[in-house]
């Protein structure tokens, strides 16, 4: 049975401190709930954890946050057009 792609697409960013290094993922959360989990994460010192779009589990240690950037995926299209 083919899984049901969820509606709520949003893209994450993780820099990683002492390193020029992000993560760049989507997840299948609102960026609101993505939010709460960064706070709840940042503010206890706890691993901040996440699941991607592909099932991937994303483990983020609090510590080693520099920023997080959080938004919702929008179609980009790429190409060439005429002028």
């Amino acid at each position: 049975m083919a899984k049901k792609e969820s509606e709520n697409k949003t893209t994450v960013r993780v820099g990683i401190s002492e390193t020029s290094q992000e993560l760049h993922f989507e997840v299948s959360l609102e960026a609101s709930r993505v939010v709460a989990l960064a706070q709840e994460s940042i503010n206890n010192g706890k691993t901040l954890e996440l699941t991607d779009i592909k099932d991937r589990v994303i483990l983020v240690p609090a510590a080693k946050i520099s920023y997080i950037e959080i938004g919702d995926t929008t179609d980009q299209k790429v190409g060439f057009t005429a002028l």
